[in-house]
């Protein structure tokens, strides 16, 4: 479009999340970011709208309404299924030129870490991918410094009328936590890593409220270079980490006996219904595999239990547990960093602990 200007940040209003799907099911990654995007239009007091593309989607759009969307954008087409770069850049880059949101929300998941970066780049803006917290508000921003670093923000000039978007993604390995922000340009985006953002309770008013527009774009089979022949789904055996009620991590406690303490740890999840999670240490060991992890370079997870086993507690493991309801840990050193956010502090070690849980647990039932 050629009234399009990335430049005039005026012109851009509003919070826009794209809403995706697959074979006709939202991800509920997409519920995560309506409900993160809901709290960041309310800093705006400005509108949270869906973009929702696809073959034959509109029956899916009033419930998106349902997470906190005021609007849902729908655009369908015969060339929006299955899922193509070429068709889908297209129609969200169009979207955005036509609507002129201020701030981009995708998920990071397998389609929105090959989406997003196109779209930026086409957009001639900036992408902070795989981030873990938004921030409108300043004062929410300084709390949630306060909380998760050690950073003396009482010696810090603040912006306090400052409304763009703070972007917080782990950096060097998860070493850091890096906040980014795009002053220049607009819309702001981001990819958010799912499971990170609570999702709110669905709520048919605010569904039955939302304004479903179906959106007219130009797009030609000559605009996609490239075409799907087959879909092969390979099956291989995964766990849910993200919907577990119970998770049994372990951590580099179990080297003296890394077989051993696996099965311990599984023994402990079975008895307690739940599954079995990792430290980085262990799947970077190679000792489980990495959708293991729980972590802000892993999964970010919240279990009704969580069980630490041998893991010491390192900022970057907390940061993805932290807001589980009740936190068991085990460890041999009484100063391990891990009971400082634990309900359950149990100093001895893993191997000698956990069969007496387990035991327990069996004589009860």
């Amino acid at each position: 479009m050629t009234n399009y200007d990335c430049k005039n940040l005026e012109a851009f209003h509003g919070v826009m999340v794209f809403c995706e799907q697959r074979d006709g099911v939202v991800n509920p990654t997409s519920f995560e970011l309506l409900s993160e995007g809901r709290k960041l239009a309310d800093d705006l007091g400005e509108e949270l709208c869906g973009l929702l593309l696809g073959g034959d989607v509109q029956g899916l759009a009033k419930q998106l309404g349902g997470y906190g969307a005021d609007k849902v954008y729908v655009c369908e087409s015969p060339l929006l299924e299955p899922y193509t770069t070429d068709a889908y850049t297209k129609v969200l880059c169009d979207a955005v030129q036509e609507l002129k949101p201020s701030i981009v929300l995708i998920g990071a998941t397998n389609i929105g870490r090959d989406l997003g970066p196109r779209c930026a780049a086409r957009l001639h803006t900036g992408l902070t991918a795989d981030v873990t917290h938004l921030d409108i508000d300043t004062a929410k921003y300084i709390d949630f410094l306060n909380e998760t670093s050690t950073i003396d923000t009482s010696k810090g000039k603040w912006d306090m009328e400052d409304k763009g978007l703070k972007m917080t993604r782990p950096a060097f390995g998860g070493h850091l936590m890096a906040t980014i922000i795009c002053p220049r340009f607009r819309p702001q985006m981001s990819t958010v890593r799912p499971g990170v953002m609570q999702c709110a309770e669905f709520d048919e008013a605010k569904a039955n409220a939302c304004e479903v527009v179906p959106l007219t774009v130009a797009l030609e089979e000559t605009d996609i270079h490239t075409k799907v022949v087959e879909v092969v789904r390979e099956m291989k055996e995964t766990v849910d980490l993200l919907g577990a009620e119970v998770i049994v991590s372990v951590g580099f406690g179990i080297s003296k006996d890394v077989e051993k303490g696996i099965a311990l740890a599984q023994e402990l999840a079975d008895a307690l219904g739940g599954v079995v999670g990792a430290s980085r240490a262990v799947t970077d060991a190679g000792w489980l595999p990495s959708d293991r992890q729980v972590g802000q370079t892993g999964k970010t997870v919240r279990p009704r239990i969580y069980v630490a086993l041998g893991i010491s507690g390192a900022i970057q493991h907390k940061a993805g547990m932290q807001d589980s309801e009740y936190i068991i840990a085990v460890n041999t050193n009484s100063d391990a960093p891990i009971f400082e956010g634990a309900d359950y502090a149990i100093v001895g070690d893993l191997f000698d602990v956990v069969p007496t849980m387990v035991a327990a647990l069996k004589e009860k039932k």
